[in-house]
């Protein structure tokens, strides 16, 4: 079944998603601070050489960090950051990620975790 945000066509023929590029990256690397570019990539729809133009706009506003761990490189996100948008102003980004972060199951779960 399509949905809003699944990226298929909508009633006019256009298509497009409700997060942009750059919130689809944020929010796979928060569920995956380890995760490659190579692995985000198909995750998130782009390709590894836009998820890495992506990666390099969020480390220079300062809504990630890398750090190079052996071979590995492991992101820190800063989830104190702002939103950019005036109609988000003064909105941290990390209830955000909190809510898309979580897996399925941890969304359907009780308070309990059942």
């Amino acid at each position: 079944m399509s949905g809003p945000d699944d990226g298929s066509p909508d009633q006019s023929g256009g298509v497009w998603t409700l997060l942009t590029g750059h919130g689809h990256v944020l929010v796979e690397i928060a569920r995956n601070p380890e995760a490659r570019i190579r692995d985000i990539s198909p995750v998130v729809g782009l390709t590894e050489r836009s998820v890495q133009a992506i990666v390099a706009d969020l480390e220079a506003a300062g809504y990630l960090t890398r750090t190079r761990t052996g071979r590995r490189v492991v992101y820190t996100v800063n989830r104190d950051s702002l939103f950019r948008h005036s109609a988000q102003e003064g909105h941290r980004v990390g209830p955000f990620l909190d809510l898309f972060g979580a897996t399925a199951a941890e969304r359907t779960a009780g308070p309990d975790g059942n």
